[in-house]
């Protein structure tokens, strides 16, 4: 035991360095510095204990933080109450029985670059229900947990992490894929035998995984009649597939957002896009601020109640909410937005989805726009009561009333000085089974690159609090942080940052060189 210790200790220090040299080789030079600074600032005002205090709105508790992650992304169970994230740093197990103590079960040492929307799946087996998470690489990714299989650079690729015993979660699988794995979607999660990639924007492609045998995912080949595999066609590739309850997708990426009817999830079809709309242009050519980088991700609720040709209502399941992300614009006013949408028809007429309306952090108006700071519009999640929860980065955690689509508006915030909100979610109503009921409770989790986890209560549209029997925790993510059990060094997440930065920068030179050919 103790040979075989060293020896994957000794192959991990050879994957951290050479994950350092990736990303130091991908990085550019000149805003790496800056990068670093802006990090290790923030973290220093934790560790000194100057963090500046929440700023919340009335209507939002916050009700403890949990630290010890570089959070990035997470993700509910549907059939026990299980929240799984992944950061730059690890993948955490949180059994939510009470989803205002989530409760750490186990971590998962796991150095990745980025895994940005992590995924759950499940699977019925003879021998219960199997669950697992899906992990998207862009460019490195390396563990403890499967030392003989690192990724050092070359991306591309989909991790399994099996979390059917909780306290034991491991990587069960992994395989390569032809376009980028940046993030990884099931297309019905309780179901999980097929999932898509965001794909590859300059081929307007993306990967199709068949997870039938989750000891050997593989790689859906689109074309028999070619020498190799093939990946499928978009015309929006490529950020996010996101799945409604009616059989359709929904990609987002640099062209705008594309719909696809899943029913038959090998063989997806086209339906409709935004269009130039979609694109940022006006007719005329000119911008009209509804994509200045990137739709990121998207959700249209209630779509199983989809009336074509009908007013824009969610009560007709024709609203489209998408975020568009200009990550490294740091001018609150352009840096990214929330949006709604209209779907017109989804009978196969081209550029059916149109624009309704959007609001930047600024135009939020809550509180004074953090100065030199990324924040735009992140990952959201949506409320039938008509509240969306969102992350935008350096703004914090906000809520935005969006039950007169046609004029969004802020209902709520939680800000915090030195933080980085990049995930929003709102918890699910369990059962005494454990099993998700499909309604959502008022508590929000927010997913933050520094201070971890935060936990919100929210005084929703006729709702009530739920933050009765609960202490307060301190409000210094790093109180209870210790290196090196709860992260990677720093250095590691710097340079892992620079990497983010690097394939932002990569992909908006690939869009530009788009732009130029159209």
């Amino acid at each position: 035991m103790y040979k075989s210790r060293l020896r994957a200790a000794a192959t991990m220090a050879g994957v951290f360095a050479a994950t350092a040299a990736v990303s130091l080789s991908t990085a550019a030079p000149a805003s790496a510095h800056g990068d670093r600074q802006h990090i290790e600032q923030m973290q220093a005002e934790y560790a000194a204990g100057s963090n500046v205090p929440g700023l919340m709105s009335g209507n939002v508790e916050h009700v403890r933080n949990v630290p010890g992650q570089v959070g990035i992304s997470g993700c509910f169970m549907k059939t026990k109450p299980l929240f799984i994230t992944s950061g730059l740093d690890s993948v955490k197990v949180f059994n939510v029985s009470n989803p205002l103590n989530p409760r750490l079960v186990s971590t998962l040492p796991n150095a990745v670059f980025e895994n940005e929307a992590m995924n759950c799946g499940e699977r019925k087996t003879a021998n219960g229900t199997k669950r697992f998470a899906l992990i998207g690489v862009d460019i490195y990714q390396a563990s403890p947990n499967d030392p003989d299989h690192t990724n050092q650079g070359d991306g591309q690729e989909l991790i399994v992490v099996d979390v059917t015993k909780p306290s034991e979660p491991r990587i069960q699988s992994r395989t390569p894929a032809t376009t980028s794995t940046h993030t990884v979607a099931c297309i019905r999660e309780t179901d999980c035998t097929t999932a898509y990639s965001a794909g590859s924007s300059r081929a307007q492609k993306f990967s199709i995984f068949n997870l039938t045998d989750l000891n050997k995912p593989r790689e859906v080949d689109s074309n028999a009649n070619e020498a190799g595999v093939q990946p499928f066609s978009s015309p929006t590739a490529a950020h996010k597939w996101n799945f409604d309850n009616a059989g359709y997708g929904t990609h987002t990426g640099f062209e705008g957002s594309s719909i696809f009817d899943v029913s038959r999830p090998r063989s997806p079809e086209l339906v409709t896009t935004t269009g130039r709309a979609g694109r940022g242009e006006k007719a005329d050519g000119s911008p009209n601020g509804y994509n200045d980088f990137i739709h990121h991700n998207s959700f249209r609720p209630n779509a199983k109640a989809f009336r074509p040709n009908t007013a824009p209502s969610f009560a007709n399941g024709n609203i489209l909410l998408i975020t568009e992300e200009d990550y490294e614009d740091v001018n609150c006013s352009t840096a990214g937005s929330f949006q709604t949408w209209h779907v017109k028809t989804l009978s196969g007429a081209p550029s059916a989805i149109v624009p309704m309306d959007k609001v930047e952090l600024s135009d939020l108006g809550n509180f004074p726009s953090p100065a030199g700071a990324f924040c735009s519009a992140h990952w959201f999640d949506y409320h039938p009561s008509g509240v969306v929860a969102i992350g935008y980065y350096g703004g914090g955690t906000q809520l935005i009333d969006v039950r007169t689509p046609d004029r969004l508006k802020s209902y709520g915030h939680a800000y915090w000085g030195a933080s980085e909100v990049w995930d929003s979610y709102w918890v699910p109503v369990y059962n005494d089974r454990g099993v998700a009921t499909g309604r959502q409770t008022n508590i929000t989790y927010s997913v933050d690159l520094i201070r971890g986890l935060d936990v919100y209560s929210v005084d929703l549209p006729g709702g009530a609090r739920s933050t009765d029997t609960v202490s307060l925790a301190s409000t210094n993510p790093f109180a209870a942080f210790s290196w090196p059990q709860d992260a990677l060094p720093l250095s590691l997440i710097v340079l892992g940052f620079g990497g983010f930065l690097a394939l932002r920068r990569r992909a908006a030179a690939a869009t530009a060189n788009g732009q130029a050919r159209r």
